[in-house]
């Protein structure tokens, strides 16, 4: 049978195998020749370099898989409303108050101060007594000024009855004697007039010793006490006024607006509104008083007072504000927030908002500014369009918008979270 001498022939070859030359074992300790496991290892690495080749010829060829194309993401912006209507034409400036009138007080005579009549900060009228300085030399000079008089008016009316009587002598008086009697009268009467300069005089220092207040204002802080010797020489005023109803705002304005303000001047008064150096807050409501009469070469500014009633005292002299200086009102305005406008390497523009919300940036020529507006001169904006007013930095143009809402109406909306299940 076949499979008798099939395996009659490998029991030989095993036999003659083992039955080598040498008489030694050749078969591995795996029970498999050496030469089958090296062509078996070859065979493998063939097919698996094989196997690679055909990967990557089949990544090489194969055409890369697209991944799916994501929405355009809104970038969320702040919107403003393009409007049209009647705009006031404001300049604004900074300037600084200026009292209306400002005095240091100080003596005109020596002496000790008996009283001080005033406490600091306070409000006094003119004619308001400030000050007494001790007025008794004064007026021991005064008293003495008067004796004089009367004495050199008692010898002036002696002398001129004496002349009276050798006026009516005639011939029995010499003409010596009449003439003398003359010379006499008139020196008594240049004594006496000399008498009442210097009671005039006297009375005067008198005054100067009760201290009074020039001019209606506050009062600031006190340089001298009670007791304290002050005199006329010394440079330390004993307190300063300054009159604060009415004030004054002297503030500037560009050379180029002067032609309107004239024409402005021209028509009426012209209102200045006074606000707060950060433009937050109103102090007051003025008019232009008067500009200077040359315009500041250097800075290519003229410079302007506007006058206030200040009842309420809201300005005080020395404080940093800005001003707003209203010299017409355009009927028809186009006008933004000021937000909405912003700088590129082109010039001013400001992004606008289709109906398909997508942003297209407009360039445009602006105008003046007032109440957070600003006026357009030119640009291709409509009433009723939107623009963006926050947000800009991330917005391209072409770029899809949403509009941002407030951090208490976006929590509103937002639905509540679902409590999880007791178990």
């Amino acid at each position: 049978m076949l499979s008798d001498d099939a395996d009659h022939r490998v029991a030989s070859r095993s036999d003659a195998i083992e039955a080598a030359p040498g008489g030694g074992d050749r078969r591995p300790a795996g029970g498999r020749p050496k030469k089958r496991s090296r062509g078996v290892a070859l065979i493998l690495l063939l097919l698996v370099a094989a196997g690679g080749g055909a990967y990557g010829y089949t990544r090489l060829n194969q055409p890369d898989a697209k991944p799916k194309s994501a929405a355009p993401r809104a970038v969320p912006v702040t919107l403003g409303t393009v409007e049209q209507g009647p705009f006031a034409l404001v300049s604004n400036g900074l300037g600084t108050v200026q009292a209306y009138n400002t005095v240091q007080v100080r003596t005109r005579v020596d002496g000790e101060i008996q009283q001080v009549a005033f406490h600091e900060g306070q409000t006094v009228r003119k004619g308001d007594v400030l000050v007494q300085v001790d007025p008794r030399p004064y007026q021991a000079t005064l008293d003495q000024a008067k004796a004089k008089k009367e004495q050199d008016t008692a010898n002036l009316n002696n002398a001129k009855a004496d002349l009276v009587r050798y006026t009516g002598l005639g011939a029995y008086a010499s003409r010596q004697q009449t003439e003398t009697q003359s010379a006499l009268v008139a020196q008594l009467t240049a004594q006496v007039a000399s008498d009442q300069a210097a009671i005039d005089n006297a009375t005067t220092q008198l005054g100067y010793a009760t201290i009074r207040a020039p001019i209606a204002g506050v009062t600031g802080f006190r340089q001298v006490d009670i007791g304290n010797i002050v005199n006329a020489a010394g440079q330390t005023p004993i307190v300063t006024i300054t009159q604060v109803e009415p004030i004054f705002v002297v503030y500037t304005a560009p050379e180029d607006q002067l032609p309107a303000i004239t024409a402005a001047l021209r028509k009426g008064d012209v209102p200045v509104e006074a606000w707060s150096s950060d433009g937050l807050t109103k102090l007051a409501d003025g008019k232009l008083a008067l500009f200077n009469n040359q315009v500041d070469t250097a800075t290519g500014t003229i410079r302007l007072k506007a006058v206030y009633e200040n009842q309420n005292h809201a300005l005080w002299p020395g404080l940093s504000v800005s001003t707003k200086m209203r010299v017409g009102i355009v009927a028809l305005a186009t006008t933004v927030p000021d937000n909405a406008i912003q700088h590129g390497p082109d010039g001013l523009f400001a992004f606008v908002v289709d109906e398909n919300d997508h942003a297209h940036q407009v360039h445009l020529k602006a105008g003046r500014s007032d109440s957070g507006r600003t006026q357009i001169l030119s640009g291709d904006l409509k009433s009723g369009e939107r623009v963006i007013t926050a947000g800009q930095y991330k917005v391209q143009d072409g770029s899809l918008i949403a509009e941002a809402r407030a951090a208490g109406s976006a929590q509103a909306d937002t639905p509540a979270p679902q409590k999880e299940a007791q178990r």
